[in-house]
């Protein structure tokens, strides 16, 4: 990716001889490209003195530390910065005004990361990043970085390089071009950063509700998720909800000798095994009454979603399984219902740790992503509801004496509501204007997607305050986040700089 001067002379001739060129329409496809590559050495180097502060949002010291760096970064940047206290952890706000009667853009952003289990990564530290090159066979090998022109192959390691820090570092790094150029955004800008997304960003409604003020705008922008399986330049318009259930099954009231106790004394295992399996049928279709009530799809829903590039058998190779689950006729439309997963079991150990033993409970975690047909209290009580037409008897904690002599089948039930979802029109104001700025950024069109799998706080942008939102997606779709060896290609922020520089430039026309 060799730096083009000629390009830069250009633009910079252009900007300066042509009154308002400083504003927008000066930026072309290789002015972009020029630009970035300029400005991608100290980028990345800041990408990893950023990834090099532990960003836990269970945490408030490491909270306070990503706040105070992006407090100084967006004081660098000139914008105005206010600290908003929530009844958790503080967010961060921060504005940019251009002119009293342009539009006006807010920015998410994504400060905090998953949690890590240093032992499950192939590198000393997970916070430290690690440049590694990945091979025909699929394995990675460390390399010293980037030399030279950079090769967009190469890989960054580290917690949060894709989720969310390297979209945010693409972003401020956008900022910091135009501001060495002195070339104004074609709106105004507000960026609000959020430090505890990983955890389901619960301050963050009431935080929006008390500040509406500072929240007006006429679009949002999530520089957060991930890119299409082709690794094309994604716009996402909506996201999928969540709420979670925490199901203990209880056995007897203490672990029983198998030996001394089997055929006997019933393993709650097979009891949870039943009513799992139960939920389900073997085509992965949800069996619980009214699970799907209210989703429709359309025959021009269908043909929009399915312009997404891709076939169920890429997918299929993709991620390793010999067949689909059967919701849907494509892997578009089954994003468009809501699911069921078993996120998790515990029974007895495992391992060096087995013990014959008939164990005291089985603990199952649920999670239920939801589309905005299926709001997460209705989701719940319909779960709820099958497994006590199950004949299980519900308790708020331990079983007490009386009730597990009485009852087969003992259950507690605990819930909790997440992100709730959202969805934007396509072929609106706001998907144009994106659509033509990744355009204009990487001189081909972006896939457009109805929906993500995932799930993002943007409820009460959406829902209280009006919001079309639509994700610009920045990381290859092959980054693990979420799990150990994270990463980040380095072809990918290079475009998600020139993506943010397009979409920062990109006038907005509003009727």
């Amino acid at each position: 990716m060799p730096v083009k001067p000629l390009h830069i002379l250009l633009f910079l001739s252009f900007a300066l001889t042509v009154p308002g060129a400083a504003r927008c329409q000066s930026l072309t496809t290789d002015s972009i490209a020029a630009l970035t590559d300029q400005a991608l050495p100290a980028a990345v180097d800041e990408l990893v003195d950023f990834l090099a502060i532990p960003n836990d949002g269970n945490y408030p010291e490491q909270v306070e530390a990503n706040l105070a760096w992006c407090r100084k970064r967006f004081d660098e940047l000139d914008f105005t910065v206010t600290r908003l206290e929530t009844a958790g952890q503080p967010l961060l706000f921060a504005e940019k005004k251009v002119g009293s009667g342009l539009p006006i853009v807010l920015f998410y952003l994504q400060i905090d990361g998953q949690p890590v289990d240093t032992a499950a990564w192939d590198q000393p530290n997970p916070y430290q990043a690690v440049w590694k090159r990945k091979e025909a066979d699929g394995s990675y090998t460390t390399v010293q970085g980037p030399e030279g022109d950079f090769d967009p192959e190469l890989r960054l390691f580290a917690r949060s390089a894709s989720d969310s820090k390297g979209p945010a570092t693409a972003f401020i790094t956008a900022l910091d071009v135009l501001q060495q150029r002195g070339i104004e955004p074609a709106y105004n800008v507000k960026v609000i950063m959020d430090f505890q997304e990983e955890l389901g960003s619960d301050d963050l409604p009431a935080a929006v509700a008390a500040h509406r003020d500072l929240f007006v705008a006429d679009y949002l922008v999530i520089m957060d998720g991930t890119r299409h399986v082709s690794n094309e330049p994604t716009l996402t318009f909506g996201a999928r909800g969540i709420a979670t259930v925490t199901l203990r099954i209880f056995g007897p009231a203490y672990p029983l000798h198998s030996g001394q106790y089997g055929n006997f004394a019933p393993n709650p295992v097979f009891q949870a095994a039943r009513l799992l399996a139960a939920m389900k049928d073997e085509g992965g279709r949800v069996l619980i009454p009214g699970f799907y009530n209210g989703v429709y799809l359309s025959a021009s829903d269908k043909a929009e979603m399915n312009k997404v590039p891709e076939t169920r058998e890429e997918i299929r190779k993709m991620v390793g399984i010999a067949q689909n689950e059967s919701l849907g006729e494509t892997y578009q439309e089954a994003l468009q219902y809501p699911s069921l997963n078993v996120r998790g079991l515990r029974a007895g150990w495992t391992g060096k740790e087995v013990r014959t033993l008939i164990p005291d409970e089985v603990i199952v975690e649920i999670d239920m992503r939801l589309v905005p047909e299926t709001p997460g209290e209705r989701q719940v009580d319909l779960l709820r509801q099958f497994i006590a037409e199950r004949g299980y008897h519900f308790v708020d904690s331990l079983p007490t004496e009386e009730e597990r002599l009485t009852h087969s089948r003992l259950i507690s039930f605990t819930s909790s509501l997440g992100s709730v979802p959202f969805r934007t029109n396509l072929d609106t104001p706001i998907d144009h204007w994106l659509t033509d700025a990744v355009q204009r950024g990487l001189g081909r069109e972006p896939v457009r997607m109805r929906t993500t799998g995932g799930s993002q706080p943007m409820g009460p942008f959406v829902n209280l305050l009006g919001l079309p939102a639509v994700s610009l997606r920045i990381p290859n779709p092959d980054n693990s986040i979420h799990a150990p060896n994270e990463n980040l290609r380095l072809g990918n922020f290079r475009e998600g700089i020139q993506e943010c520089l397009a979409v920062l430039t990109e006038p907005i026309f509003i009727d």
